[in-house]
Formats: C-alpha cells, sequence, structure tokens
C-alpha cells in the first residue's frame, strides 16, 4: 500500500446502548433512532410516508424494535459475519459501483476495482453544509481490471493486470438535519421539482422530512452539474461517484495529501494574474454554455492547482433556462471575482468583468 504523509485515523465511534426485543434478548445498537435517519435515502417511493417514519421513530426511542428495523439489523450482522475482514489501517471497503457513477471514459488514474478499500486520511474543509475528507481508494492485493470489446463484439473484452494501486479522492458529505443551515437557498431551488408531489410539498413546508429531501436535492444537482461540465471540458474535479448525500470527487492537490491553495489566498504577479484571469473567463464560458451559473463563486471556491484553475462547491448550481432569478446569479458571480482581480491590480478591470458578463450571458442565450 502506498504511503502517504498522513497516517490513516478513523472517527470516533459513538458507544453502542442496548435495547431489549419482545423475547428479552438485549441487542446492541447503534443509536438505532439516528441510524433509521441515516441510512433512510431519499428513493421516491421507496421511502415511508412522513406520519411511517414519525411512528417508527418513537418506537425507537421508546427501545422497541419494529418488525423493519429487526430484519435491517439481522441483515445487517449477517451480511457483517460473512464479510471478508478489512486489511489494516482501511476504513471500509470501497463503495464502487454504489450509487451513481461518473462519467465515461473514467480517468487513468481512478481506482475502480471491487476490492479496493477506502481509507480516511483527514479532513480538508468544513463548511455550513457539508464536510470534505480525504480518502485514500487502494488495492490491498493485486487485481486485474476488465477491458470492454469493440461496441460490435462484446464477448472480445478480457481482463488486464494494472498499474493502479491507489488514489486520493474528496469524500464530500453533507450532515444531518440539526446541522445543516438551508435558510438561503429557496431562490437557489426554483426550478428544481421533483417526480412526486407529496416530495414537493415537503421542500415547500421545510419540514424535517422536506430538509431530507433538500440535502439530496443537492448533492444530485452538484453530482450532475460537475459530470456535464467536465465531460464538457470545464476545470472541475471528475466526480467519482453519488451515493444518497455523500459525493467522492477527485481530490485537488499533491500527492502526499495537501490541497490546492484557493484563488484567495495568492498574491500573483501582473502576468500570472492575467493568466489566471484568462481561464477564469474560458472556464465560465464552459459553464455558460452548458446552460449553469455557478450560484456563489467567489476567489474562495476556486483552487490554483500547478498553475491551473479548478471551479468547487457547485451545489447551489443554477440552471440558467430554469431558474428566474438566473440572470442575477451570473451578474453577482462575474462582479464578485471581478472585484478580486481588481484588488490584485488587474488593468481595466471593471470594464474587463462587464465584457466577460455580456460574453456569457450571449453563450447562455439570456440576452
Amino acid at each position: 500500500m502506498p504511503s502517504h504523509k498522513y497516517d490513516h485515523s478513523r472517527q470516533g465511534a459513538r458507544q453502542p446502548s442496548t435495547v431489549e426485543d419482545e423475547s428479552g434478548e438485549y441487542l446492541e445498537y447503534q443509536d438505532l433512532s439516528d441510524g433509521f435517519e441515516q441510512e433512510e435515502r431519499v428513493r421516491g417511493r421507496s421511502l415511508l410516508s412522513e406520519q411511517e417514519q414519525k411512528a417508527e421513530k418513537k418506537l425507537l426511542r421508546r427501545g422497541r424494535l419494529t418488525d423493519r428495523e429487526r430484519d435491517r439489523l439481522a441483515s445487517r450482522r449477517e451480511d457483517e459475519y460473512y464479510a471478508p475482514a478489512l486489511p489494516p489501517g482501511a476504513d471500509r471497503w470501497s463503495t464502487w459501483g454504489d450509487g451513481v457513477l461518473g462519467p465515461e471514459p473514467r480517468p487513468a488514474w481512478l481506482v475502480v476495482a471491487d476490492g479496493a478499500v477506502d481509507s480516511r486520511l483527514g479532513v480538508v474543509k468544513t463548511g455550513k453544509e457539508a464536510d470534505v475528507h480525504l480518502v485514500e481508494r487502494w488495492l490491498p492485493e493485486p487485481t486485474d481490471v476488465y477491458v470492454a470489446g469493440p461496441p460490435t463484439d462484446e464477448s472480445a473484452g478480457y481482463f488486464a493486470p494494472t498499474d493502479v494501486r491507489s488514489c486520493l479522492l474528496a469524500e464530500k458529505v453533507y450532515r444531518g438535519n440539526d446541522h445543516r443551515n438551508f435558510h438561503r437557498d429557496a431562490s437557489y431551488l426554483d426550478g428544481r421539482r421533483t417526480r412526486e408531489s407529496r416530495l414537493d410539498r415537503a421542500v415547500s413546508n421545510r419540514s424535517r422530512f422536506g430538509l431530507k429531501v433538500i440535502a439530496e436535492q443537492w448533492a444530485v444537482a452538484e453530482f450532475a452539474a460537475l459530470s456535464t461540465l467536465w465531460a464538457a471540458g470545464a476545470p472541475v474535479p471528475y466526480p467519482v461517484q453519488q451515493v444518497g448525500t455523500e459525493l467522492l470527487l477527485e481530490f485537488i492537490g499533491d500527492d502526499d495529501g495537501g490541497a490546492a491553495p484557493r484563488l484567495a489566498a495568492l498574491r500573483p504577479e501582473a502576468p500570472e494574474l492575467a493568466e489566471l484571469w484568462g481561464q477564469l473567463c474560458a472556464a465560465l464560458d464552459h459553464v455558460a454554455r452548458a446552460g449553469y451559473a455557478h450560484g456563489d463563486l467567489s476567489p474562495y471556491n476556486i483552487l490554483v492547482h500547478e498553475g491551473r484553475l479548478v471551479l468547487i462547491d457547485l451545489p447551489q448550481v443554477v440552471d440558467l433556462a430554469a431558474n428566474p432569478h438566473s440572470g442575477e446569479y451570473l451578474t453577482r458571480d462575474v462582479e464578485n471575482v471581478t472585484s478580486w482581480f481588481a484588488a490584485r491590480g488587474l488593468p481595466d478591470a471593471q470594464r474587463r468583468g462587464a465584457d466577460l458578463l455580456t460574453e456569457l450571458r450571449y453563450a447562455a442565450r439570456l440576452e
């Protein structure tokens, strides 16, 4: 296994509690009420109704196991019993194959084997809605990767040895309901609708269940936008996969786990400043032509890695066609970054910013 300057670290586990089932047997569980909320992903019709969720959670708080919870605990224990032991230093088996996967062709550096494991190496960033962890995905044993044959002859595929032993990923985990701060999200969500009126009403009412739907919407929107933008050639991290409200993304930084600096932290000289402005204009043109505005663009969510500018943090991405406030968000994005470049001494920055906004509105067909 490759070594990094960080030691593998595990998150502190909560102490198990006990609950007595109907036969009098005490069963260990990890706070069933919290576990219920964490594992009930927003899955459309597969979710219980809000009233059913409240009834089940009430039973769990009283120390009573419902039939559904008992079945789930039994299934989990069976899976854990038969699962192979994790290698030393690993926190979990790789979740590759779960949820929604990133666009193809996938980068050569990405470990995609089912037998890989994930290890959390530390916290990269904490925010209002989500935390970002540094994750190493690595192969404990040599493995082969399946290489598909041509579309006209699928049987021509074969297994080939791979030299890709590990990769670093950024794991973005949205926080629980009690910690998320969605009080400013109303105008961002304009134009985003689910396929069920029940879910839309929950979002509109900001109920506890509605906050779950909102969190899923933010994760889905960010992953979908990153997939579209990456495929279009925009400078964004490669979106590896989305499982519920957890995103795994390309880590932008060095091989030892050092994150790339934010644009706000740099003090570039005149030639580099002009080069970064040119890269920014090209990046925003890609975003606008794809039909999006970043929605919260600032020097704090732009990274600069080895001279290359990368846009990050897109959960509030705005659909320029569907959102009635899209023009306002696009204008604010341009004004925010233009102000930073003007303060750093970019010549004629305000005129350049005005010209950029005009070009982006034209590219997004807002004119």
